[in-house]
């Protein structure tokens, strides 16, 4: 009894202390690793046709930061995993930032660095994760003695597998082993009001057990969903459920006004023969349920009224990227600009009423789990 009542009390903290409401922005993954893909320049004619605002990457390729100067779109860039434990130093940091952000801005318009990608289930974590939260402060105090942190805000993407529980999504909360650092983490995104950005993909629950989950619930068709047992909340896909998941966490540290972005989410239209369910069919009816779903302005079930943040994965197949071969075949567009599948992006966001519009998220070094 003492358990059901501490998730509903939880549950009503959160309802009550989110109630705001913002229209942001869906992001598409611009990555990469491919040995045949059109320059930056035709990449940001791509875009525009597409009413792309804003961009998200994975590093601070200078040919990228050069072209998209100008050109109204938003980006938010990487620091490598790689180079945390330099940047920890604050004279490094602040070299770093007058480097690769101040001869950029503000004509190219950065309005956040990631610092590291999935930092906490890295294949060897255990040093980058030390090195997470005091690099990031090292950046976001040089972006402050160079008079940027108003305009740039500094964040790092993780993976699920950062959850110990996730179902049903009030049960949602972080690995003990990795408390310390998250706390250290979710109070400095607290202190500079940034956001707690996750990778999340349904097709990997759905591939890992194709028996047990229904299809439609991980495609946004329309299916019976769950119901949360402690908050009586109705989910009618899986996404929005892995989200609310992770605020339930993060609230369970004691941050429940921290806001969560999905930093990457998408289907393959290809696979293995044992990735099941990568088909072009699949991935165009996830992207298209996904798309209509943003440019209506929705919340999850838990933040109704808080517009969901996503960034699709991915705009270009990849085909230098390891693994399977789903890895290779995320791209809405092949490298030659023809499409893999067609989603509509640029009718949507023509035709929609609301005042949302299509972003991009680029990729140069990601490999997913």
């Amino acid at each position: 009894m003492a358990i059901v009542f501490s998730k509903i009390a939880l549950f009503l903290l959160l309802v009550n202390s989110l109630n705001f409401s913002g229209v942001l922005s869906l992001g598409i993954n611009y990555g990469q690793v491919g040995n045949n893909l059109p320059p930056p320049e035709k990449v940001l004619e791509l875009l525009r046709a597409q009413r792309v605002t804003k961009a998200r990457i994975y590093d601070t390729n200078p040919e990228v930061l050069t072209a998209f100067a100008n050109s109204n779109i938003e980006l938010i860039v990487t620091v490598e995993n790689q180079m945390l434990a330099q940047l920890m130093d604050p004279q490094q940091a602040l070299q770093w930032v007058t480097t690769h952000i101040k001869p950029y801005f503000p004509a190219t318009t950065i309005t956040g660095i990631a610092v590291g990608n999935e930092v906490f289930t890295d294949d060897d974590p255990t040093t980058l994760i030390n090195n997470l939260v005091p690099a990031m402060v090292s950046i976001h105090g040089a972006l402050a003695q160079l008079g940027l942190d108003t305009y740039i805000k500094v964040s790092t993407p993780s993976s699920l597998a950062v959850l110990q529980e996730s179902y049903p999504p009030s049960s949602g909360s972080f690995k003990s082993e990795i408390s310390v650092v998250m706390s250290q983490l979710l109070q400095f995104l607290s202190s500079t009001k940034s956001p707690f950005w996750i990778n999340a993909y349904t097709y990997f629950a759905y591939k890992d057990n194709p028996s047990e989950i229904p299809l439609d619930y991980v495609l946004f068709n329309r299916n019976a969903g769950m119901v949360d047992p402690y908050t009586k909340l109705h989910y009618d896909n899986m996404l929005y459920a892995q989200v609310d998941a992770v605020v339930f966490a993060i609230a369970r540290m004691g941050y429940g006004g921290i806001e969560v972005r999905v930093s990457e989410t998408g289907w393959p239209s290809k696979g293995d023969t044992n990735e099941v369910g990568a088909t072009v069919e699949n991935a165009a009816i996830y992207t298209r349920n996904l798309l209509r779903r943003q440019m209506s302005n929705e919340g999850t079930p838990l933040r109704p009224n808080m517009r969901l943040e996503v960034y699709l994965f991915a705009l270009f197949n990849e085909d230098m990227k390891p693994g399977p071969t789903s890895e290779r075949n995320y791209g809405l567009f092949q490298p030659d600009g023809t499409m893999v599948y067609n989603v509509g992006l640029s009718a949507l966001s023509t035709t929609s009423t609301s005042s949302a519009s299509i972003s991009l998220t680029s990729s140069a070094n990601k490999v997913k789990n």
